[in-house]
């Protein structure tokens, strides 16, 4: 008998069997498609458009020019690359709360009259080169400590957090340092195709963030061991040193991050990057990246990192304070959190 036959074979009622491309037996593949990661990411989509709507409906002409949208972009720039480095941590079962205070301390240390004498009498790629070194070097003392010294995440990471900003007021002894190398400035701050410079660096480290997610054996090895590092354990993967590198990785993105503000506010202060480890957190999790580990999208995270940035435009085109702001992002946190739960039971379910 043949597959047709199977199918076209009547159901004891009578009735034929319902064939493999009916309505019924798509809908169910549909539902799935919706509640997965697309559907995650047109819900995101359409929230930023609904943002925009309301932004064009209250700041009209304001919000809609193109220096208002450069605006946003350039925001957006400094607190995206950290939530990508932050989206590896969390897709790897951990969390970094001292990327903000890493940041500021490499504004502070890549401005110090040292760095920069050394920088005007070579090159000024020396502030770059030293903002990296500093936020890797303190991304990798987060990831011994959590995976070698078993310290557990939050605790590290903290305590890397106070004791980063610490460290920052000492070499700046409070003080704000101006940065004096002009072809630094000059370099970060020039448009290319009529679009910042540092808009195209968070582009670019965007894009090399979703290859080495989802398309290497690190992101694969990195969701692996957010699902379960027992059995990434037992499958050969060196848990230990690649969450070594997951921190390693989110101190290199603090480094970046420290140069783009540097460039922004032309300064290095102790006080740079206060409350952007929470900001990143929270963008990572609208996004869609689980806070427990195991899965991870940066496509998400980007369109978080848009939707708050946008948001705290639009409020501030229309004179709204501060604390409007913060209920409004925390409104959004919770709302993020109950649909991940919503989609996982529901991908539990089928």
């Amino acid at each position: 008998m043949s597959e047709q036959d199977v199918f076209a074979k009547p159901s004891p009622s009578g009735a034929p069997a319902a064939k493999p491309d009916d309505a019924s037996a798509v809908a169910p593949s549909r539902r799935k498609l919706l509640s997965g990661s697309a559907g995650r990411s047109v819900g995101l989509v359409v929230a930023l458009v609904v943002l925009c709507i309301v932004g064009y409906i209250t700041g009209g002409e304001r919000f809609a020019s193109s220096d208002n949208a450069m605006t946003i972009l350039r925001l957006a720039a400094a607190l995206g690359v950290l939530s990508i480095g932050m989206t590896f941590v969390i897709t790897g079962g951990g969390i970094d709360l001292s990327v903000g205070s890493v940041m500021g301390l490499t504004t502070v240390w890549a401005s110090t009259l040292a760095t920069q004498t050394m920088a005007q009498d070579t090159h000024w790629i020396v502030m770059v080169g030293v903002a990296l070194a500093v936020g890797t070097a303190c991304g990798l003392i987060n990831g011994v400590l959590v995976a070698y010294g078993k310290v557990v995440s939050f605790i590290a990471t903290l305590a890397m957090m106070v004791a980063a900003r610490g460290l920052a007021e000492m070499i700046a002894n409070r003080q704000t340092q101006q940065v004096k190398v002009k072809p630094f400035l000059e370099f970060f701050r020039a448009n290319i195709l009529g679009i910042p410079a540092l808009v195209w660096m968070f582009v670019l480290v965007a894009v090399a963030g979703w290859v080495l997610l989802n398309r290497t054996t690190f992101g694969r090895r990195t969701i692996a061991v957010g699902g379960n590092p027992e059995a990434a354990r037992l499958a050969g993967v060196n848990v230990k040193r690649h969450t070594m590198y997951l921190y390693g990785l989110a101190g290199l993105s603090a480094g970046i991050a420290g140069v783009m503000m540097l460039v922004r506010t032309t300064a290095g202060s102790s006080t740079t990057g206060t409350g952007y480890e929470l900001d990143a957190i929270a963008a990572v999790v609208v996004g869609g990246t689980l806070l427990i580990g195991g899965r991870g999208t940066i496509g998400g995270t980007v369109l978080g990192v848009l939707i708050f940035t946008t948001l705290t435009n639009v409020f501030t085109l229309n004179n709204m304070s501060t604390s409007a702001q913060s209920v409004a992002k925390g409104v959004i946190i919770v709302v993020a959190v109950l649909l991940q739960q919503r989609f996982a039971a529901r991908g539990r379910a089928t």
